[in-house]
């Protein structure tokens, strides 16, 4: 692995970057997290048309930029110091890997250019809790965790020449909002139980949606209501769907800890700044000892986790699976970054108009919908068989 990053992905990064100083400040994204979406969709068409960002990773055929998938999730570290509200994660990590992977042609035809030029929005819906478990990341992906056959979950059945979908899936992300929706759901009864994939229209009768609320309000979720919703099966029956949702899983966690780094690095910086300002006893608090090795702890985290959301980011594409193992670092990361950010600010700190809390909220938020830390080490830990091998001599 070369750790230089190549000019394509500095240029992505200084313009992102760029962009977001100028129209993700913590004002605009107060005012976005009180929409109805819960997101900015002016900044949302605005870095689908000038910096092409949700069909980054896209084919051109479909009006994509053709780049790897590693310059998307390290275009998320800038999203992630900004917390900037947009539907990237939901749409452009989720949905289109799903249905590039999974979609007929005319599918991926139909939806991949709307989704590139950021005029549809997408949601993975599945039911709660088991986001983590359907991506393969704190699990193995199989089982009957898109409802089993039985109450609860999302079942699907045949109606004439399509599919009708019942249940509800809850704590989708942008689920109330999204255009576009990819429902897991389970089919097949008991003989030949399985989980297919199905697109529903967002605004299709017999669907309700109403926006839940969050811990972290800059990942907006939506409850997803389906009483015999009409589908349209996304690709085949005969698809492996598990096995395209772990591959999802995989480049999501490697995104999602990109954009952690990126929000405990700027949470790093911001408690820098105050400290350099704030005095006691006639002197900046950042220069006392105690508050430095706090400060140094964290740095040493924050670029240990880079470290290992980088590489990560470099091998999802060739198939090693540690995009669990950068995740729960970069999470414990942020998580530490925060939370010794709102320490060290003192009273302000703790205060609803300061942004510190909002940094802690995504660690917090992003662990509960994809973790926890300790699951994610130990998935990793079972997929590579460390506690099950033969004994280690000395």
């Amino acid at each position: 692995m070369d750790p230089r990053l190549t000019a394509e992905q500095d240029e992505i990064r200084r313009a992102l970057r760029e962009l977001l100083h100028k129209r993700c400040g913590p004002e605009e994204l107060r005012a976005a997290l009180d929409t109805p979406a819960g997101h900015d969709r002016a900044l949302w068409t605005t870095l689908a048309e000038q910096l092409g960002l949700p069909g980054l990773a896209v084919p051109e055929a479909y009006g994509g930029v053709g780049c790897p998938r590693t310059d998307l999730a390290l275009a998320a570290e800038e999203t992630g110091r900004a917390l900037a509200p947009t539907p990237l994660l939901a749409t452009s990590v989720l949905a289109a890997p799903l249905v590039l992977a999974l979609g007929t042609d005319a599918q991926r035809a139909r939806l991949l250019p709307r989704l590139t030029d950021g005029t549809l929005t997408a949601a993975l819906a599945v039911p709660a809790p088991a986001l983590a478990t359907a991506l393969a990341l704190t699990g193995p992906g199989g089982g009957d965790w898109s409802g089993g056959g039985r109450a609860g979950g999302v079942q699907a059945r045949r109606a004439g020449d399509g599919w009708r979908l019942y249940g509800e899936a809850a704590q989708v992300l942008d689920g109330h909002s999204a255009g576009l929706l990819l429902v897991a759901a389970h089919t097949g009864g008991f003989v030949r139980s399985r989980t297919l994939l199905f697109l529903v229209a967002g605004d299709a009768d017999r669907v309700v949606r109403t926006r839940q609320t969050a811990l972290d309000a800059t990942r907006p979720q939506g409850r997803v209501q389906l009483r015999d919703a009409e589908a349209e099966l996304l690709g085949d029956e005969e698809t492996k769907v598990s096995k395209v949702l772990a591959r999802t899983g995989e480049f999501a966690a490697a995104f999602l800890a990109c954009e952690a780094v990126g929000a405990a690095d700027r949470a790093l910086e911001r408690t820098v700044e105050y400290l350099k300002q704030r005095e006691q006893f006639g002197r900046a608090i950042g220069s006392f000892q105690a508050v430095q090795h706090r400060l140094a702890d964290v740095y040493v985290q924050v670029q240990a986790a880079r470290s290992a959301a980088y590489y990560a980011a470099w091998a999802t594409g060739r198939g090693e699976g540690v995009g669990g193992l950068a995740l729960a670092q970069a999470l414990q990361a942020l998580r530490l970054a925060a939370a010794e950010g709102i320490q060290l600010h003192g009273g302000i700190g703790f205060t609803w108009e300061h942004q510190a809390h909002l940094y802690f909220k995504r660690a917090a938020g992003d662990e509960l919908l994809f973790g926890p830390v300790h699951r994610l080490r130990a998935h990793a830990a079972e997929e590579s068989g460390l506690f099950t091998g033969a004994e280690v001599t000395v």
